[in-house]
């Protein structure tokens, strides 16, 4: 989950259909401690009436959640049925961004009128969903986490919080020694211990030398709030143009996401990963062959893959997009457009990765903007070195 707001695909999908992936290149990768499995990629079905949809997040069981035409979304079962999770009041369109291990589901939603947003619960099987956060003005986001046992994070009022059981259990605060006007903009993950990652920044004016200063950087809180909170180090800061997020962080600790640089109509993506004990600059895993630019946005908790979007541009705007999977070390790979997808040339995204190496995302037509929401099987037996 991300302080950068999501370029997001609007698809159309038939049934889900277990397709074989179609693999090129210099053959698979192999993710380190998982079953056999049989490489495949399944198109999701969409809402009644509406059309195209994303994966954001797996929960146990085969449980994937997301959205589906605008709307929030979760698909279960080995057909991966498809099922509408109720809007809070008030609010026109939305999506799950991640669920616990006891069904609780954690969104966003925004609302017509006035483009505000909240982040929500949903208990899954209940007949309506709670907003959980204040709305916020027009043109902010929303962004929320939940881990496996319901510890739930987001911004609320301007306030990092976390809750569990629906209370506020802890307040999260901006690290000692930052600059004048930081604030915690976004909360983008919790992992199993309750180790939060999120985004803050700071901007003021130096008038000795007349100019803005902005810094835009990840912070870790460690789990329990017995330790003061670690600001992630960044390639460049204290210059607008650059903004360092934090997308998500595993079980072990370890931190992916992203320098995002604009200025001058001239886009640039760098993907990013700390390690612990997060005292040195980001480590840069490079780019999927024939691309500049790649954004990562989630990880599997224990098994060290991360799966992000590679971008190409147009001048500045983005005019295609290509799923990757990154198995931790070495060069990030693609993943495969599904037999039948929409379209010649398929725009597809990757957002979450599980243990069992599954990966989800989106396909879209780069025409038609019709598409499915999509789960690669066995990612790392179907991911791929583009050739040239």
């Amino acid at each position: 989950m991300n302080a950068i707001s999501r370029r997001s695909a609007t698809a159309a999908a038939g049934a889900a259909v277990v397709l074989a992936g179609l693999i090129t290149g210099a053959g698979p990768a192999t993710a380190a401690g998982t079953a056999a499995c049989t490489p495949s990629v399944q198109l999701l079905p969409s809402l009644p009436g509406l059309s195209g949809g994303t994966v954001l997040g797996f929960g146990i069981g085969g449980l994937a959640v997301g959205e589906s035409g605008g709307r929030p979304a979760y698909w279960t079962g080995a057909g991966h049925a498809v099922h509408a999770v109720p809007l809070p009041a008030g609010f026109d369109r939305g999506s799950v961004k991640a669920v616990s291990a006891t069904g609780l589901m954690v969104g966003t939603a925004t609302r017509e009128s006035d483009h505000a947003g909240v982040a929500f619960t949903h208990q899954q099987g209940a007949a309506v969903s709670e907003a959980l956060t204040t709305p916020a003005a027009d043109g902010t986001s929303a962004d929320v986490d939940v881990n496996a046992s319901g510890r739930v994070v987001a911004v609320d009022r301007g306030v990092a919080k976390e809750w569990v059981n629906g209370k506020v259990v802890r307040e999260l605060p901006v690290p000692a020694g930052e600059i004048p006007g930081t604030r915690i903009i976004s909360l983008n993950g919790i992992n199993k211990r309750g180790d939060i990652v999120g985004t803050a920044t700071g901007s003021y004016f130096d008038a000795d030398n007349d100019i803005e200063v902005t810094k835009t950087f990840p912070v870790v809180w460690p789990a329990g709030g017995g330790y003061p909170p670690y600001s992630l180090q960044v390639w460049n800061g204290y210059h607008r143009a650059f903004a360092t997020v934090g997308r998500d962080i595993d079980d072990r600790g370890r931190v992916i996401g992203l320098e995002d640089y604009y200025y001058r109509n001239d886009p640039k993506l760098t993907p990013a990963v700390w390690k612990k004990p997060y005292d040195a600059l980001p480590t840069d895993p490079g780019r999927l062959a024939g691309h500049r630019h790649l954004e990562l946005s989630g990880s599997s908790p224990t098994t060290n893959a991360a799966v992000g979007t590679a971008t190409t541009f147009e001048e500045s705007w983005p005019s295609s997009f290509q799923a990757v999977y990154w198995p931790g070390k070495g060069a990030p790979l693609a993943l495969p457009a599904p037999a039948g997808a929409p379209g010649d040339v398929p725009l597809t995204r990757a957002f979450a990765a599980t243990d069992d190496d599954r990966v989800g995302g989106s396909v879209t037509d780069r025409n038609t903007r019709e598409g499915s929401a999509v789960i690669w099987n066995c990612a790392s037996g179907q991911a791929y070195a583009p050739q040239g």
